[in-house]
């Protein structure tokens, strides 16, 4: 799923590269990717753009001053830039903005359609689509700690939740764990004043940097190879490969639809943590150490 990097890249070049133009035209090739009709598409096209702004993971293009735009991705969800009137791409193709100055056009791999988008009337209906979580990128040490010790979860699930903090998912939240030191599986109400800051920093740097890293990538194009997995991660889809910081084999939880990747080396003082799955088939035979896993390995050898 793109998250805050993405999106907020996402955000920026489509600022330059549609600017305070006109709607043209909405086309949409599936009918079920948009998920509301008032107003109605007729009613947008036409009007000059107003503004484009990040909601979270969501993208909103103000359109002629009180109608709003709202694009969620979901994970397969991908935007594109093409020359004006381009025709949409069949079979992951979703829909398409036309601009005077190009066409943004919607895509959506594999089989399950999940991204969607609303067409809002009124900054009081947009705000429903805000789930509530702070925005990192201008809170202060405080307001992470105030939000993160609300409710008592696990900091996996603390940092991916979006009425607590906005933007993350399951990539940056590993990447920011494992710069922070800490276990995906510690509660959050447990955290010291420390605990609470390391974190904090840990998250709003990874963020910023990741962003650069995206800009920089893109330079004056436009993003064509949003992933979850980029080069130079230091654990998330990293699973067997050296953590860059010890050395030590990334390792990974898998849950639902999720996963976690983390270094038992550097967050969780070498505790191999059990995947709720394979552990209950092998019991007493899990490895419960970084020691006991390579022992284990050297004699598969």
């Amino acid at each position: 799923m793109p998250e805050l990097p993405d999106v907020q890249v996402y955000t920026e070049r489509l600022r330059v590269f549609i600017g305070d133009t006109q709607l043209e035209r909405i086309r949409l090739a599936s009918p079920f990717v948009l998920r509301s009709v008032e107003p109605a598409t007729r009613e947008l096209e036409g009007k000059r753009i107003t503004g484009i702004q990040r909601l979270g993971k969501r993208l909103v293009i103000g359109v002629g001053g009180d109608d709003f735009i709202v694009i969620h991705l979901m994970v397969a969800g991908r935007l594109h830039w093409r020359r004006a009137n381009s025709a949409i791409p069949k079979g992951r193709g979703l829909a398409a903005f036309d601009f005077r100055t190009g066409t943004l056009i919607l895509t959506e791999a594999g089989k399950k359609r999940r991204a969607s988008i609303h067409l809002v009337r009124g900054t009081t209906k947009l705000g429903e689509f805000d789930p509530g979580g702070l925005e990192l990128l201008s809170a202060d040490v405080s307001q992470f700690g105030a939000a993160l010790r609300r409710e008592n979860h696990t900091l996996k699930r603390a940092l991916t939740d979006p009425r607590i903090l906005s933007g993350i998912g399951n990539a940056y939240s590993d990447e920011i764990l494992h710069r922070a030191r800490m276990s995906p599986f510690k509660n959050s109400a447990t955290l010291t004043d420390e605990e609470s800051s390391r974190l904090f920093h840990a998250t709003v740097d990874t963020l910023s940097e990741w962003t650069d890293r995206i800009r920089t990538e893109v330079g004056k194009g436009f993003p064509e190879k949003v992933t979850a997995f980029r080069q130079g991660m230091a654990v998330h889809g990293r699973y067997g490969e050296p953590c860059p910081v010890c050395g030590a084999p990334i390792q990974r939880i898998v849950y639902a639809e999720n996963e976690a990747n983390y270094c038992a080396g550097c967050q969780t003082s070498g505790k191999i943590l059990a995947d709720r799955a394979l552990s209950r088939l092998l019991k007493a035979s899990w490895p419960k150490t970084l020691d006991e896993l390579e022992n284990r390995r050297s004699k598969m050898d």
